[in-house]
């Protein structure tokens, strides 16, 4: 069976393909239109994810080419900036639904901000958590997720809910039922794609946002590298307009 460095690339391939040509033709607009409505309101993109899906976070919030209204909210917030203890920080953790209220307690979370929340399975506790709380809250959520996978697997919040049966705009990250998208053996697959669809995803609704907000006459408000003359000086005054909205930990 074949599962060489030049399929995992064809399996990448294939998909961004599919996604750049499905944001071509307008399938990412809803998405788009929610956060561009968002910043114009003076809100903030608040991204979340858990597991490797947290990398899709960071790919929304605090990065050069990135928006600088942006938030990343993570479950270590609750020790950072709450009042439980590191030991708390287990790989379960994602799964439990109480965390949700401490977590989203400690968040700077304001009026008119969106919510964009990643993950692969979507259904662990604290995903869809979050999101019951941000549209009880009144906000308007965007959720990455394989289709494919949760459709799959059972809910395991109290309310039997999926993140995809939450959201107000769902975008499919093209990943298998189980990530992984190589055979190695009869028994054993590798090649997992969700992380690669979901930076390719972060970065298209990042130009989307952008190109919208440039083509009607607005600067789009975007970071520049800080290793590059004058990048400090900009972002700095840039974030600035959003006081203690935003967080930039190490």
């Amino acid at each position: 069976m074949s599962a060489s460095p030049k399929d995992l690339l064809r399996e990448a391939e294939t998909r961004l393909e599919r996604l750049a040509d499905d944001a071509e033709n307008g399938a990412l607009d809803p998405a788009i239109d929610l956060l561009v409505g968002s910043l114009r309101d003076g809100g903030v993109i608040q991204a979340f994810g858990t597991g490797h899906s947290e990398a899709f976070a960071m790919e929304i919030a605090g990065r050069a080419g990135g928006l600088i209204p942006t938030n990343r909210i993570a479950l270590r917030d609750i020790v950072l900036h709450g009042e439980r203890t590191a030991d708390v920080l287990t790989g379960s953790l994602e799964r439990e639904p109480w965390v949700v209220d401490e977590l989203m307690a400690v968040s700077p979370v304001t009026e008119n901000d969106v919510f964009v929340i990643a993950s692969n399975s979507g259904v662990n506790g604290s995903i869809v958590g979050v999101a019951l709380w941000a549209k009880e809250h009144g906000h308007n959520v965007i959720a990455v997720t394989s289709l494919e996978h949760t459709a799959r697997v059972e809910p395991k919040h109290p309310s039997g809910k999926r993140l995809s049966e939450i959201a107000d705009v769902v975008i499919d990250n093209l990943a298998p039922y189980g990530d992984s998208t190589l055979q190695v053996t009869d028994t054993i697959s590798a090649g997992a794609i969700s992380s690669i669809t979901a930076a390719f995803i972060a970065q298209l609704l990042t130009l989307g946002v952008a190109r919208t907000l440039a083509e009607a006459g607005e600067v789009p408000p975007m970071y520049i590298s800080a290793n590059i003359p004058g990048g400090d000086e900009h972002n700095s005054a840039l974030e600035a307009r959003y006081l203690d909205r935003l967080r930039r930990g190490a």
